[in-house]
Formats: C-alpha cells, sequence, structure tokens
C-alpha cells in the first residue's frame, strides 16, 4: 500500500510502499479511497503533540471500501 509516513517530528512526510496489513479477528481491510488531515494530525507533524509510536501514517478520517474481513467480522459486507 502506499502511504507517506511521519519518522520525526517537524521533518518532511516519506513516501513508501509499504505491505498490506491482513485483517485479525474482528477486524476489516479497508482501501482509502480518501483521507483528510486535521488539526490534531497537523500538532503532531509539527511536534506539538507526542506521538509514543513513529513511524507514523497520520490521517484518520478516511472513506473506503472493505476489501477483506478477518474471522469473526460478521457486521460489514
Amino acid at each position: 500500500m502506499r502511504a507517506h509516513l511521519l519518522t520525526e517530528a517537524n521533518r518532511p512526510l516519506i513516501a513508501a510502499d509499504l505491505p498490506a496489513p491482513r485483517p485479525g479477528p474482528g477486524q476489516v481491510l479497508i482501501a482509502v479511497k480518501a483521507c483528510a488531515v486535521c488539526r490534531t494530525d497537523l500538532h503532531i507533524l509539527d511536534g506539538e503533540l507526542a506521538h509514543p509510536k513513529l513511524p507514523l501514517v497520520p490521517g484518520h478520517e478516511i472513506v473506503g471500501v472493505v476489501v477483506e474481513r478477518g474471522p469473526e467480522a460478521d457486521r460489514f459486507a
């Protein structure tokens, strides 16, 4: 999957090709069609809010399509 990674605060994002994750029990895999970056993401990028786990793919406001279901993920088509 194509992603832009934050590896260090106050540094440009790094474009990367990452392996697609596999959904675990109760999880789904979503093919993201659009993603918004909110002000909280920008605070993290600017180093104003600490994030304990880097690298980070910013953005959590997504639109996408469920493409795979893990075991016990029976609430989504």
